[in-house]
């Protein structure tokens, strides 16, 4: 049977940023052992995608980041582009290919780490006095193991969302494109394009990140209660690179496609004495924006700190509860359509510096500077919608 004190599933963000961070000998402090437990290839591993973030600085995973911007822009569905320089802060790219290999690199010089390719069926506590979990694996042959840790972090999505008031998802299909001639900017970031159709329900934008004045990830965003279907998105992000960016001739090297819920249900991060939850699964996500790997790195340093010191390593709120009481009323003002996205977030950006925005959603902005944001938005449709979110029941949702 195989043992460790820290078993951490799935090999995505989270768990590769877990990982990373329990990797190696820290003198003084503890060194937990620890495996990774990553599905094999097939449908339950994740798809390659993006994630960005922004920080001030140097970051620990500048090694696999693939650009970063200090230079923002918004365009609104008429009008002039708001546009932002965000020093210090620097907007960033990584993608999941090199970011594995990054921790990988790391993984393959640490004693205390390794990985394993197995399938988790479930999970149990093993019920003694001093806690721990029991995890039954399948390998890649369809062999069944059996895998004992005193703690286990798990980042797979849940099987069944939890029950909230609103629940809506972002959606979205990009294309990683090469034109013909030198279109781009590689100095800005199109952060929402709101110049795209908008659906019946909810709103849509264009997200354009370049990275040389020929490549870029050209990608197409709904929030809205479905996803489109493969045809639908093809459509949705050629009609954006063609009839608004008017890109001309270009050749699509890779695509992404992903989904990710944006509710106001509480996630919970404990679901077992010895078992907790990480990452988007553990409420990582921030609702109102779907930006989630910060979110996580907040978490996961909570934990490998609380493991090292031998302290309870429950994962921290990702989120404080001012912020996810924000972004639960600007969630009910979009789901019921009292306010029209697009004009929401083009006055919440005209009104606002772009650096405390990027500060607020991280969770680094006081109360005052809050309200003064939110002044400069639709009075009514918001305090309607947090007078009734205390009466709305919460409800499962496909």
């Amino acid at each position: 049977m195989l043992e460790a004190d820290v078993a951490v599933v799935g090999a995505g963000a989270a768990g590769l940023s877990l990982a990373h961070r329990l990797t190696g000998h820290v003198p003084g402090l503890r060194t937990p052992s620890v495996v990774l437990v990553n599905a094999p290839p097939g449908p339950l591993r994740p798809p390659p995608r993006t994630w960005c973030f922004w920080e001030a600085g140097p970051g620990r995973f500048d090694e696999a980041t693939t650009a970063a911007w200090r230079h923002l822009r918004v365009r609104p569905r008429h009008g002039a582009p708001v546009e932002a320089d965000i020093e210090p802060l620097r907007y960033k790219m990584i993608r999941s290919e090199d970011f594995e290999r990054l921790v990988d690199r790391t993984l393959a010089d640490s004693p205390n780490v390794r990985r394993v390719e197995a399938t988790v069926e479930r999970v149990e506590a093993e019920g003694s006095a001093h806690g721990g979990a029991r995890l039954h694996l399948r390998d890649p042959a369809g062999r069944p193991e059996v895998m004992s840790a005193r703690w286990v972090f798990d980042s797979r999505p849940p099987l069944s969302p939890p029950r909230a008031r609103t629940r809506l998802l972002q959606h979205f299909h990009g294309w990683f494109v090469r034109t013909a001639h030198p279109v781009f900017d590689p100095d800005t970031v199109h952060l929402m394009d709101f110049r795209t159709p908008q659906p019946g329900h909810g709103l849509s934008f264009g997200y354009l990140l370049p990275v040389s004045p020929r490549e870029a990830l050209v990608e197409y965003t709904e929030f809205s209660a479905r996803p489109l279907t493969a045809s639908g998105y093809t459509a949705a992000v050629r009609g954006y690179a063609e009839d608004v960016l008017r890109l001309g001739e270009m050749r699509v090297l890779a695509t992404e496609t992903g989904v990710i819920p944006m509710t106001d249900a509480p996630m919970p991060r404990q679901v077992g004495s010895s078992v907790f939850r990480i990452g988007a699964a553990g409420g990582a996500t921030r609702p109102s924006t779907g930006y989630t790997f910060a979110g996580l790195q907040r978490q996961t340093r909570a934990v490998a700190a609380a493991l090292r010191h031998g302290r309870r390593p429950v994962p921290p709120p990702a989120h404080s509860r001012r912020s996810r009481a924000m972004d639960a009323v600007l969630l009910r003002a979009l789901d019921s359509g009292r306010v029209a996205g697009p004009t929401l977030f083009a006055q919440l950006f005209s009104h606002t510096p772009m650096a405390q925005l990027l500060r607020f959603l991280d969770g680094h902005t006081r109360l005052a500077e809050d309200l003064r944001m939110v002044r400069g938005l639709p009075a009514g449709p918001m305090l309607r919608s947090a007078w009734e979110l205390p009466l709305l029941p919460r409800r499962a949702f496909d």
